[in-house]
């Protein structure tokens, strides 16, 4: 009975290590948003994106997370070419395995 109460806990984790393996956000550090209608701008072109799960712009840290839907891929150019396109340059850019809202809560808690 214990040696299946351990497999069934071995199983449980590495199903959750894989849930969250997969989520794959693009986070982008943002030069030259100086107003809501900026950061506005770049949400909506952002949630344009097929490949778009979720978005969060943080106007004050000057970050753009993209999370992408499972087993899409974007890559970092065609992020930096929207963003570079709408007036704005990348400072730098990053693929995290944390979602829109962690990433929106773990700025927010910093405050």
């Amino acid at each position: 009975m214990k040696k299946m109460l351990n497999v069934s806990l071995l199983l449980l984790t590495l199903a959750s290590s894989a849930a969250t393996a997969a989520i794959q956000t693009i986070k982008a550090e943002v030069n030259g948003m100086v107003c809501a209608f900026c950061a506005q701008g770049i949400e909506k072109k952002m949630r344009s994106l097929s490949q778009t799960k979720d978005v969060y712009v943080d106007l004050k840290n000057r970050i753009v997370a993209v999370q992408l839907k499972d087993g899409q891929t974007l890559s970092h150019d065609t992020v930096k070419d929207l963003i570079k396109n709408a007036g704005y340059d990348v400072t730098k850019i990053e693929t995290v395995g944390d979602t829109a809202q962690q990433l929106k809560a773990a700025i927010r808690a910093k405050k």
